[in-house]
C-alpha cells in the first residue's frame, strides 16, 4: 500500500492510500494547523480502512509548492514515518530521492526562503 502526503494546498491536507486498484482519499481543512492535524489524519484514514501503520510499504509525498512551513511539515513527516517503518519516500513529481545508511528520503524544493521572525531594523 502507498500513503501520499499532500500539505502544500495552503489550508488543506490532503492523503490517501493506494491499495490494489482501491484509492482511499481524505482532506481537511488545517489553517496554520498541519503539524497537529496530520498525523492524526493519517491514523484516522489508516483505522477506518482497518490497514495498520505497517500495511504502507511506500509513502510519497509533495515536495514542492505552497508555504515553507506546510511543505516542511509534510516532508519531514514523510521522511520520518518512511524510516520508522523502514520503506522508501519518494516525492510525488518524479524527481529524485536520496539515499542514505538508513533508507531513501524526499528533499523539499522551497519556492523561497523562510520569512520567519521580525525584520532586522535599518542601520542609523
Amino acid at each position: 500500500m502507498v500513503l501520499t502526503i499532500n500539505t502544500s494546498l495552503g489550508d488543506e491536507i490532503a492523503v490517501s492510500l493506494l491499495a490494489g486498484k482501491k484509492n482511499i482519499n481524505a482532506k481537511i481543512k488545517a489553517p496554520r494547523q498541519q503539524a497537529e492535524k496530520l498525523l492524526p489524519l493519517i491514523e484516522k484514514l489508516l483505522y477506518k480502512n482497518k490497514f495498520s501503520w505497517r500495511s504502507i510499504k511506500e509513502i510519497r509525498v509533495q515536495n514542492e509548492g505552497g508555504s515553507f512551513t506546510s511543505l516542511r511539515i509534510g516532508v519531514l513527516t514523510a521522511n520520518a514515518l518512511a524510516y520508522a517503518l523502514g520503506i522508501p519516500a519518494k516525492d510525488l513529481n518524479g524527481g529524485q530521492s536520496f539515499r542514505f545508511s538508513g533508507g531513501q528520503a524526499v528533499k523539499p524544493k522551497y519556492q523561497s526562503e523562510p520569512n520567519i521572525g521580525k525584520k532586522a531594523m535599518p542601520a542609523c
